[in-house]
């Protein structure tokens, strides 16, 4: 498991700009995965969701290093894990609809003690899927954020039934109860 870099954290947030390129034209992983997390969520066009900056990625680094994990070959980023640890209390207004995602991380103060977790994404690009990357990345980020907080449950939005299944797998792993937003 590799967490960002400060080079690989500035260009996250040219995903707006490689937006109009068809898929096949890009030559390396990082604008394929930039991509594949525009086509697939379309965070820019939904103000519920978290559009991830270098402010969204250093707001989460403070709640803990493992919120954004990612998985490299030679030709760069080929998965991408992204966490939200939180309270149970923000996890409930989360998953009855009363908060969106971007409340979700403004309600989750840098200095409290997290009980929730946030399965908020995990995109792996195509040849790389069903090798069990996204499933070891997250149960790993997990395993680290256990050993400092006192996580009790895990939660998710799914957008796919791949993610769906990604969130009971990780929930079997960890032995953590899942809770889905409806």
């Amino acid at each position: 498991m590799a967490l960002l870099t400060k080079n690989q954290e500035l260009r996250t947030t040219c995903t707006l700009s490689l937006s109009a390129v068809p898929y096949s034209m890009y030559k390396n992983n990082l604008e394929r995965m930039i991509q594949l997390a525009g086509d697939f969520f379309q965070a820019h066009d939904d103000p519920d969701q978290i559009s991830v900056d270098e402010n969204i990625i250093q707001r989460l680094r403070e709640l803990h290093p493992a919120t954004i994990t990612q998985e490299e070959d030679e030709d760069g980023p080929i998965a991408w894990i992204l966490l939200i640890p939180t309270t149970e209390y923000v996890m409930n207004k989360f998953i009855t609809g009363a908060i969106n995602e971007n409340d979700l991380l403004n309600l989750t103060p840098k200095d409290t003690i997290c009980t929730a977790l946030y399965l908020c994404s995990a995109l792996v690009l195509p040849e790389y899927r069903g090798k069990g990357i996204a499933r070891r990345l997250t149960v790993e980020a997990v395993k680290s954020m256990q050993q400092q907080l006192p996580l009790k449950s895990l939660f998710y939005w799914s957008f796919s039934l791949e993610g769906e299944g990604l969130a009971l797998s990780i929930s079997k792993e960890t032995g953590l109860p899942l809770f889905k937003r409806e």
